[in-house]
């Protein structure tokens, strides 16, 4: 039976923790529909694009990066030196790697979206922040916005067939 190594294992352990830490965290493109808005009756509202920019949406801090990150850094100190010094470089481990997770969680859910900048039919001017969808917009698209349980999503208008 061989012996457990913990400066083996421990890349390992960081990548599972971080990824544990950051499973869940991105927000959905305006081409996917959530269960719980399927079969709900939508608002639909024409509109026109004036623009569209590229902008970042920050990422999140819920707290199970530097969870996880602490974790591991604790354990990681605790494994150094003499009886001593594993308290101490185990705080240190601990209070480093909980920075170290959370400044992990937060650039691995930044996430690259388009603010629409649109103008409605009675003349009021509306800005929408989603992500990337597979269309492109530009200005001068007709589109419709779709707003189905407060959250509203913005998509190419149909060609207009019924009058």
């Amino acid at each position: 039976m061989t012996a457990f190594t913990f400066r083996a294992s421990f890349p390992a352990a960081i990548g599972l923790a971080l990824s544990l830490a950051l499973v869940g965290c991105s927000t959905t493109s305006p081409d996917v529909i959530k269960p719980g808005d399927a079969q709900r009756l939508s608002q639909v509202q024409d509109a026109v694009v004036l623009s569209v920019r590229t902008v970042t949406v920050e990422g999140s801090q819920s707290g199970a990066g530097a969870a996880a990150g602490g974790v591991i850094g604790g354990v990681a100190g605790a494994s150094v030196g003499g009886r001593r010094e594993q308290v101490a470089v185990g705080v240190l481990g601990a209070v480093l790697g909980g920075v170290a997770g959370n400044a992990a969680e937060r650039f691995g859910t930044r996430e690259s979206a388009v603010e629409i900048l649109l103008q409605m039919p009675n003349g009021d001017r509306r800005a929408i922040v989603q992500a990337k969808g597979n269309e492109t917009l530009q200005a001068g698209d007709a589109v419709i916005l779709v707003t189905t349980g407060g959250k509203t999503r913005v998509t190419k208008a149909p060609a207009r067939t019924m009058r």
